[in-house]
């Protein structure tokens, strides 16, 4: 027999490759399983542990009565898991395209699309585990989806946003969009107390990514959302957006504002406008433009024009520097001031005298402009500015503008003649609705009040809001003085006699105001406005009509347009809040009866 040979080199040199393979390996263990460890454990226990955010329900928004508002609702996204579709199920897909209203053809196509491509430069092939077949169904559809038995199609519950009454008082809730982001109105002004705080559910899973429900380790509660009780009132809300429809079918106009209140609070009882919108549909822009989920009442702004003589006139009044009976030559064009020769702005109707409680009755633009004149600059900048001209009102809803009230400095020669009878000037709804509620609220101006309180859901208060007196502006006196002027403005020798309400004493003031087009004012071109409060004596609610450019044929007045829209909403809201006159025998005649001899009566 013969021996191999076997060479010591390559017997040493296979030894040391093998050493070497058993060093690495070795190496890489050491490596994976010391010095990586913390990470590749922390990897690990991710691929295993599963962390489910548990989604908090959103509070409710109701009105001043507990009406449903705004809620929240459970929906369901009905889909398909293609892979697990069984053939054998496929005719129950005709019963399921009748269930969910859509196409059977639509239905079959997407189970049959079991793949799809991945990245745009990948070539990769990725199976679809989920199609979604319908969205934001309610639970008696996904019951009846269930019950069908298909198997690989179901669906995933969530929190759907609805409002239950459609476009009432759109632009005060405003909306949550399909991020669960608030948008607009209380929704998004609120939206700390209402979206509440997630909860979330800590367990592992299996390879299939299954919930192993025995090895949940932490489980948090989710904490639903506070809800919001609003000082807005449902009925006289419809009310309004009633007579918002009425206006807009009879004058087609660029838009309209509507508020009501109630002087002492400054509760806001409705509050709309033109354009409107139906939140539950805030996404199809086809029917529902952008531009009309805007509140115009506190985004648009306009020159008051008549609406502002309050200011002037409660300004003297309050000052001393007349009496309602001092006379005032209004038949002049021109008048000397400060040196210099004012012209003064002109009248539809010209009169030779009129007294201080007739310039108001009759709205006379130069009777304004003494009234300016005799304030001077700073005096009537004050007062504008007491009534709350230029600065926002406080409004709980958010995107106010301010308007202009332009610093002294900056007047030019004409706006001492000017602002008096509301030019030179610019103002939303709301300012002019407070400046009015502060005469019938005895001189003081409030904040509006939109919001009543915050609870929870046994009912329990959270936060309460009480009525906000910013600042007294004129005397309970002026007020009252006022008060008996505006009552005549509807009378039957005031520029406001359509809105006179039978039984009832009317204060009130009529706008009709030129509109800027081209810098110049415009006779085509008009924003009509009515702001008015009764019963005169006693305030219940004010309420404002702002109408743009009514298309009329003629001039649209604020007598003729606004004026009647005022009346109609304030026989409705009689009748459904029983407001009574303050007098109940004797029919009021605002030319003979003065207010202070009404209040004697009453007293006696």
């Amino acid at each position: 027999m013969s021996k191999a040979f076997v060479s010591t080199y390559r017997a040493s040199l296979v030894s040391c490759a093998v050493a070497f393979a058993f060093c690495v390996l070795l190496g890489r263990l050491f490596y994976l399983h010391v010095w990586e460890q913390e990470e590749l454990m922390e990897h690990v226990s991710s691929n295993r542990k599963m962390v489910t955010v548990v989604e908090a329900r959103r509070g409710n928004i109701v009105d001043s009565r507990g009406n449903l508002l705004a809620t929240t609702r459970t929906a369901y996204d009905i889909g398909v898991d293609p892979q697990a579709f069984r053939e054998s199920d496929r005719e129950k897909l005709i019963e399921l395209a009748s269930i969910l209203g859509k196409p059977l053809a639509d239905i079959e196509h997407l189970i049959d699309t079991k793949t799809r491509k991945g990245s745009e430069h990948a070539k990769e092939v990725r199976l679809i585990r989920w199609a979604a077949l319908a969205k934001d169904v309610d639970e008696a559809t996904n019951d009846a989806v269930r019950e069908l038995g298909i198997r690989g199609v179901y669906g995933n519950s969530k929190y759907s946003r609805a409002y239950p009454a459609g476009k009432l008082a759109a632009h005060v809730l405003g909306y949550v969009n399909k991020e669960e982001t608030p948008v607009t109105g209380i929704e998004r002004f609120f939206d700390y107390y209402l979206r509440g705080q997630d909860g979330w559910r800590e367990s592992e899973k299996d390879g299939k990514r299954r919930e192993l429900a025995e090895f949940r380790e932490r489980e948090v509660e989710p904490s639903d959302g506070l809800n919001v009780e609003l000082s807005i009132d449902q009925m006289v809300q419809h009310i309004v957006e009633a007579e918002v429809t009425r206006l807009a079918e009879e004058y087609n106009p660029n838009g309209i504002s509507v508020i009501v209140s109630e002087p002492s609070t400054g509760a806001v009882l409705a509050m709309a406008n033109y354009p409107t919108y139906d939140p539950n549909e805030f996404f199809n822009t086809k029917k529902y433009p952008i531009e009309s989920q805007r509140n115009r009442a506190l985004t648009d702004i306009y020159e008051p024009g008549s609406t502002f003589k309050i200011v002037s006139a409660a300004g003297v009044l309050n000052e001393g520097l007349v009496t309602p009976d001092d006379i005032f030559q209004t038949g002049v064009s021109r008048v000397s001031y400060k040196g210099r020769s004012l012209k003064l702005p002109s009248d539809h109707h010209v009169y030779e005298k009129l007294t201080t409680k007739e310039i108001v009755v009759k709205s006379s633009n130069r009777g304004a402009a003494h009234f300016g004149l005799m304030l001077g600059e700073h005096r009537l900048h004050d007062y504008a500015a007491a009534f709350g001209f230029g600065e926002k009102t406080g409004c709980d809803l958010g995107g106010e503008v301010s308007g202009t009230l332009h610093k002294v400095k900056n007047w030019d020669g004409l706006t001492i003649t000017r602002m008096p009878m509301g030019h030179a000037i610019s103002a939303t709804p709301m300012q002019v609705h407070t400046a009015m509620s502060v005469i019938a609220n005895d001189g003081v101006l409030m904040e509006p009040l939109l919001t009543k309180r915050i609870f929870d859901s046994t009912g329990s208060d959270v936060i309460r809001f009480s009525p906000k007196a910013k600042r007294r502006v004129v005397s309970t006196e002026v007020a009252e003085t006022m008060s008996e002027m505006l009552a005549a403005v509807v009378g039957e020798k005031g520029t406001a006699r359509k809105a006179a309400v039978e039984n009832y004493m009317v204060a009130g003031k009529t706008g009709t105001t030129q509109k800027i087009i081209d810098g110049k004012y415009s006779r085509q071109h008009h924003v009509a406005s009515f702001s008015g409060f009764f019963p005169a004596d006693n305030p219940a609610l004010v309420i404002t009509v702002v109408v743009d450019e009514p298309k009329f044929n003629g001039v649209g007045y604020g007598g003729s347009v606004s004026a009647p829209a005022f009346r109609n909403i304030a026989e409705a809201c009689i009748a459904y809040l029983g407001i009574r006159s303050s007098r109940q025998d004797i029919a009021y005649q605002p030319s003979s009866i003065s207010i202070y001899d009404r209040t004697r009566r009453l007293s006696n």
